[in-house]
């Protein structure tokens, strides 16, 4: 390096530095030292030093928010660690629910301290730094693999692209970081009004417009959105110097992050509820939506003891808003046919507004649904939508009947195959029976490529519909051997979209086992089944050969589940339609859940245990890999005996089955090797 790239070197290093200083007291602080004049000057001076040594560019500059060209599709990657959901309360008795539960499987009396923090309504994502430099963003995805979007998240300007070290500050390694973007409703207001002007469909929520702006393959497009971001937690909080989540939140504030103002610290739950009704009162006041509040542990060694299902943390909940209710009237009554064959009444509504959202339609749930409400044709109805949840309809407004309303008549045959419906034996709901029925597949095809399956982008519901009606798609496989030319004549279609759907359908033929197999839709296999069947089972063979018994002996899955499945797989269609898949490229790869010291071991508990609660020791096991079962069998590895064990005991002893006391049990957890 000559001279005048070493004096340009360190003029770099400290325009850079003060950029991020000014963009920090700016978007972050909201406290400028300057102004606009003089930081533009700044910036003018990093750009041109930057193109007249352009080996000198680094990638947390502030000139690389925006960079690089577009994107022909989003590339999955794992996670570190999980990105759990959070599971949901509605009242106060709900949160009780859960305060009872915290306490019963910590056996802790007495107040715990808590954390609650406004659930925003935007899009999770995913940070890492490394050696505190902005390397890669994730979306959430399914909580196991999300989509890179790096380059989109660089141009959100609250989210630092250098992490801020000081004398009372240290930058970790590496930190994982985890946050909500959003977009402020001035930026959603004037988004579409920008739209509206270009004759573009308007985005119906700041969520929507959100998630859309993040998914953006040229980042130069999600760089006009005003989007916005808060930190919330790390990935791995074991490797900072803090114990709990309200000094983990000052210590990311310290590096750089914004930190929610209205976060509180709570010595009690009853603090934790006050929390709460002030931010349902702050809710329309804000500059951005919430619709609830995250309650935490605070705590991170209480945090660890309770540990996660395998869906969601036990040491947080999200307490909801209450829906917002409205009034309108049922002027028809409609039976969707899903893709389980149920078939569902649906109500068109005089549309009306909800929150911002226009409403359309509601379910009605099922036949004794329509009876128990009495509803009619006609009828004035209260209807409630909360968050994300379809519209449905709470009550009849009888007062206002006139007597013209019309008894809703529940079908005898399938809407869309004419076939005979079917109400099982200790089941609210009608079925359609018939696995060829149009309605059904259709259903199946949309579910494959929506969200909740492969995430196919471009083959929402509308386009799929428009698919199957021109006879492109009928079944799975076909959807892999949709080529540009297929799709770019079709109405609504072009070039630029028939592309985009190419190349995610491309991306969607490299799939973890547990996404393909919740992608199928099969009957009680969500994304915990999924999970749990895709820890079990390396392939997908051999799930497809697995017997109900040998599915039952994995804990979390039940009865119906493991039923099912097997009925699924029973049908010779179904197994030709994966095989068919798999022969035409689909790559289907496992989920690496890290080292799993009690993997093959079953264990099975009798007695109590001093030390902790039996929920949180089976937490324990399942965490390292084992499994734990209620009834004796040869199968069982380790019996734990407790306090006052029962005849469980005795019988484990009959059968030679190997007795761990508490002392010895609590050694294992440790991974210590027991004799």
């Amino acid at each position: 390096m000559n001279r005048d790239e070493q004096q340009a070197s360190q003029r770099l290093a400290e325009l850079r530095r003060e950029i991020h200083f000014h963009d920090h007291r700016y978007y972050v602080l909201d406290d400028p030292v300057i102004s606009d004049g003089e930081y533009d000057r700044l910036f003018r001076e990093l750009q041109e030093l930057e193109e007249q040594f352009p080996g000198l560019v680094t990638p947390d500059s502030p000139t690389q928010r925006v960079g690089g060209a577009p994107l022909s599709s989003f590339e999955t990657v794992a996670h570190p660690y999980p990105m759990y959901s959070l599971d949901n309360v509605f009242d106060g008795d709900g949160f009780q629910g859960f305060l009872q539960k915290t306490q019963r499987f910590l056996q802790h009396e007495g107040d715990i301290r808590f954390v609650a923090e406004p659930k925003l309504d935007g899009l999770a994502v995913e940070l890492i730094y490394e050696q505190g430099i902005f390397e890669l963003g994730l979306t959430r995805g399914d909580g196991v693999t999300g989509e890179n979007i790096t380059s989109q998240l660089k141009t959100v300007q609250t989210i630092p692209l250098r992490l801020q070290a000081g004398a009372d500050i240290k930058v970790p390694a590496r930190l994982i970081v985890r946050g909500e973007v959003y977009l402020p409703h001035t930026g959603f207001e004037l988004l579409n009004s920008q739209r509206l002007a270009q004759g573009e469909p308007l985005f119906a929520n700041p969520r929507n417009a959100a998630a859309g702006s993040l998914r953006q393959l040229d980042p130069a497009v999600t760089a006009k959105r005003p989007l916005a971001f808060f930190v919330y937690g790390v990935g791995e909080p074991g490797i900072l110097s803090v114990t709990c989540q309200w000094d983990m939140l000052q210590y990311l504030g310290k590096l750089g992050f914004r930190v929610n103002p209205h976060v509180r610290r709570c010595g009690s739950a009853d603090e934790a509820a006050d929390s709460f009704e002030k931010l349902l009162q702050l809710r329309h006041s804000l500059e951005y939506e919430i619709d609830g509040v995250v309650i935490k542990v605070d705590s991170f060694d209480l945090q660890n003891r309770l540990g996660a299902t395998t869906r969601a943390p036990r040491w947080a909940v999200a307490w909801k808003f209450p829906a917002i209710q409205v009034t309108t009237r049922i002027l028809d009554v409609e039976f969707q046919v899903g893709r389980t064959g149920a078939v569902t009444p649906v109500a068109i509504l005089d549309p009306v507004d909800v929150d911002g959202v226009i409403v359309k339609r509601a379910t009605l749930h099922n036949r004794d649904e329509i009876e128990r409400k009495d509803l009619r044709i006609g009828d004035n109805v209260l209807i409630q939508r909360a968050g994300d949840v379809i519209p449905e309809v709470i009550k009849v407004l009888g007062d206002a009947r006139s007597g013209n309303e019309v008894v809703v008549s529940f079908p005898e045959n399938c809407p869309e195959c004419a076939h005979s419906l079917v109400r099982p034996q200790d089941e609210a709901v009608t079925r359609c029976v018939n696995s060829h029925c149009p309605a059904q597949r259709l259903q199946a095809l949309i579910y494959f490529a929506g969200k909740s399956g492969m995430d196919i982008e471009g083959l929402g519901k509308k386009n799929m519909e428009q698919l199957v009606k021109k006879g492109l798609v009928s079944d799975i496989p076909d959807i892999f051997r949709l080529r540009a030319q297929d799709l770019n004549t079709l109405d609504g279609w072009g070039d630029k979209s028939a592309g985009n759907a190419v190349s995610s359908i491309n991306s969607a033929k490299k799939s973890s086992l547990s996404r393909f197999i919740r992608a199928l839709g099969i009957r009680y296999i969500g994304e915990v089944n999924a999970s749990l069947l895709a820890r079990r089972f390396d392939t997908i063979q051999r799930i497809m050969s697995a017997s109900k018994d040998e599915l039952l002996e994995i804990e979390g899955i039940g009865e119906q589940a493991a039923a099912s499945l097997v009925d699924y797989f029973s049908d010779p269609s179904a197994r030709f339609m994966v095989e068919n898949l798999l022969e035409s490229g689909l790559e289907i790869t496992v989920e690496d859940y890290g080292e799993k010291p009690l993997e093959g071991r079953v264990f099975l508990f009798t007695g109590s245990l001093a030390s902790m609660s039996r929920n949180e020791a089976k937490q324990r096991i399942k965490s390292l890999g084992g499994q734990v079962v209620s009834a004796v069998s040869r199968r069982i590895t380790d019996v734990i005996s407790g306090e006052k064990p029962g005849s469980k005991l005795k019988k484990a002893e009959e059968m030679g089955l190997r007795v761990l006391d508490e002392t010895r049990f609590i050694r294992l957890l440790g991974e210590e090797e027991v004799a």
